[in-house]
């Protein structure tokens, strides 16, 4: 990598005016991400609907996996069902039109940890 006038690094093979965006893109990326992670805990008991009992973003997104880590529950990406239930509060059961989804996922989480879901 070169420097340019104002001591920035630059690719070198990029094409004048596009060196500085090559350098920045990966930080930029870096930044997007961070500002659009978020995670929710959910509640199921077997008698009701399941319910949201965590919900944050950033740092407290990623505390929230890791206490979920740490306790061993399984854990399931899908951007666009997590901002759905984004919008939920806290202790609000999930809406109808998500019973089908969650409840695969539900499925699959208690199979991929050997416990039998409670019916």
């Amino acid at each position: 990598m070169s420097e340019d006038d104002q001591g920035k690094p630059q690719r070198p093979d990029a094409p004048p005016g596009k060196r500085q965006q090559a350098v920045e893109k990966p930080a930029q990326q870096k930044q997007a991400i961070e500002q659009y992670q978020r995670a929710i805990a959910l509640q199921y008991d077997g008698k009701r609907a399941p319910q949201v009992t965590a919900s944050g973003s950033g740092q407290l997104a990623e505390e929230i996996i890791a206490l979920a880590r740490a306790s061993g529950v399984p854990l399931y990406e899908n951007a666009e069902l997590t901002e759905m239930l984004a919008a939920l509060d806290l202790g609000e059961q999930i809406p109808h039109e998500l019973y089908v989804i969650i409840a695969q996922i539900i499925a699959l989480a208690y199979k991929i940890s050997g416990k039998a879901a409670p019916l």
